[in-house]
């Protein structure tokens, strides 16, 4: 007893003691639970689809028996547990509630070929958790446009997933909500993920290879807000089969899609660009490392109101960065401290001027700071093209290892443009000519001011 009244208990005898009941529990039942051992299913609380009549393994198609366990499993508010083995579905409608799940690279399940593999509609949630969800590169029926085809889901979940061999689209969501997230998707004929109209989605952390014409799309019917966040992906070797000259072969493509996020993704060896977006406003690309594209690293085209470009590594392109189509509306934008190096003349087809080998384009409402070009084989920058130049700070740049620096618009009707504290090294015709459309007009403003142009500035950069 200690001085106090209160038992003194012996710090060894306890440990003996609690050690000896964990062994003691371990090995008795809890009240009303069997003996024998739980299985995963029952850990989980779901129901286990082979107790209920699914065979793995079985060569036969068993889309009306899994069909039904889903159905049930929706009434109940319960998950579905899949275990080991290969399950061959074709032309499975999904329930309202879906929460599939298996052991992740053994449960497989299989299109038979039937018409469509999975579809989901007017669903309040779907997830699918540790299961490889093989197209086996089957015809697909001609109203089927993908594996995996979502429509008006409130939530999708798909994790720790891999979807094989498409003969169409991988994923395609149309209006819906929710996650994609550690999730491999290769062999796709089509895109790796097309998302239409999102209602708040997000594609993250996902191993996106080999699709034909596309990997992560985001898209609206009419341009607008969409909010969706893709981040932490890697994406590489994106064909474009279809062909044109940059609708297909995008590692990131938005289109029409407001407020998106794209940052800190991995993008390599795409056929055009690693990061497209057409007419999508309020748009941010940050972080992200684009690796041998074949066309343009990074593009915001056409109509767009708002672009933030900022801390990008572009290794391998015809263009690193280009903001563009003041023509059609595209304004308004910060280009900041991105590294652009090892250009080429060299794309996917004949282009008019200024042709390819741009370290960066930029026209209208811009802001061109803190970046660095390094073997850009044309053109460092090119500001503006003919009277397509407005409002555009270029200031405390990097730019080595090329003919030009920069070319800048000096057509009548361009408005105020500044060349400022920019830092020229190693340039073989000179730093900064004034350009009349494709034809050089002037000598090395950097040399001889900008005195002749109203509305150009052209001061304090260093020429080495």
């Amino acid at each position: 007893m200690a001085r106090d009244g209160k038992m003194t208990i012996n710090r060894r005898r306890f440990l003996e003691a609690t050690g000896c009941a964990g062994i003691v529990l371990a090995a008795r039942p809890a009240f009303g639970q069997s003996s024998e051992p739980l299985q995963f299913a029952e850990l989980r609380g779901s129901l286990d689809a082979s107790s209920l009549g699914l065979r793995p393994g079985a060569s036969d198609d068993q889309s009306r028996m899994l069909s039904g366990i889903l159905e049930q499993a929706a009434a109940e508010r319960k998950p579905v547990f899949l275990p080991p083995g290969t399950y061959v579905v074709s032309n499975l409608r999904l329930p309202d509630f879906v929460h599939l799940s298996g052991v992740q690279g053994a449960t497989r399940l299989v299109y038979g070929g039937e018409g469509f593999f999975l579809l989901g509609e007017d669903a309040t949630h779907l997830q699918f958790t540790g299961l490889i969800i093989d197209g086996d590169n089957r015809w697909m029926a001609d109203y089927a446009s993908a594996a995996i085809q979502l429509r008006g889901i409130d939530r999708v979940l798909i994790d720790d997933c891999d979807v094989l061999g498409s003969r169409k689209h991988a994923i395609a969501l149309e209006a819906c909500g929710g996650r994609i997230s550690r999730t491999t998707i290769t062999g796709a004929a089509d895109a790796a993920v097309y998302s239409v109209e999102a209602t708040g989605l997000r594609i993250t952390d996902n191993d996106i290879a080999d699709c034909a014409n596309g990997g992560l799309l985001v898209h609206r019917w009419q341009a607008g807000a969409d909010h969706t966040i893709v981040s932490g992906n890697r994406v590489a070797r994106i064909g474009a089969r279809s062909g044109g000259t940059g609708q297909y072969g995008n590692g990131i493509n938005v289109f029409r899609a407001g407020n998106v996020m794209v940052a800190n993704n991995t993008v390599r060896d795409c056929a055009f660009s690693a990061i497209r977006s057409n007419s999508g406003s309020d748009i941010q690309i940050v972080g992200n490392q684009c690796l041998a594209s074949g066309e343009t690293a990074i593009y915001s085209e056409f109509s767009f109101e708002g672009a933030v470009v900022a801390n990008n590594l572009v290794d391998g392109a015809t263009t690193g960065v280009s903001i563009v189509n003041f023509d059609q509306g595209g304004r308004l934008a910060t280009v900041s401290g991105n590294l652009i190096r090892n250009l080429t003349t060299q794309g996917p087809y004949e282009t008019a001027p200024p042709g390819f080998g741009v370290g960066i384009a930029a026209e209208a409402d811009t802001t061109v700071s803190g970046n660095v070009i390094e073997n850009a084989p044309r053109f460092g920058m090119v500001i503006g093209w003919g009277p397509y130049l407005r409002n555009v700070l270029v200031n405390g740049n990097i730019i080595r290892n090329g003919p030009v620096g920069i070319a800048v618009s000096v057509v009548d009707g361009v408005q105020a443009t500044q060349i400022s504290n920019n830092l020229f090294q190693d340039m073989t015709t000179g730093a900064i000519f004034g350009y009349r459309w494709a034809d050089a007009v002037t000598g090395d403003l950097a040399r001889e001011g900008s005195d002749a142009f109203d509305a150009l500035t052209v001061t304090g950069n260093t020429v080495g």
